[in-house]
């Protein structure tokens, strides 16, 4: 079950994930897009001599936010357990990892 914070609510869902997402897909790129109404987050499975976009997730402003403070949060957990994620400093903001408008 999921849990979600809606103007201070919550409320508990069952979520149903179809089989043919359980495997999930593998990204080592992304682009992030946005316009006033929304974000895009591209996931890009980048191999010579072609990358393809494997998934493209659109969320609103609001829910982009809560997506980077949840993400933060895990990477910080993850970090107490297993050590830091190094990062080449050169590789922090390489393309694609970038944001386009």
């Amino acid at each position: 079950m999921a849990t979600m914070d809606d103007d201070n609510m919550q409320e508990e869902m069952q979520i149903h994930m179809p089989p043919e997402i359980q495997g999930g897909v593998y990204a080592n790129q992304m682009l992030v897009s946005h316009t006033q109404e929304e974000f895009v987050f591209d996931f890009i499975l980048g191999t010579p001599p072609m990358a393809v976009v494997n998934a493209r997730v659109i969320v609103s402003p609001a829910h982009a936010k809560r997506i980077a403070s949840v993400l933060i949060d895990n990477i910080q957990k993850y970090e107490s357990m297993f050590g830091e994620i190094a990062v080449p400093a050169n590789q922090e903001q390489s393309p694609p990892f970038g944001q386009t408008h």
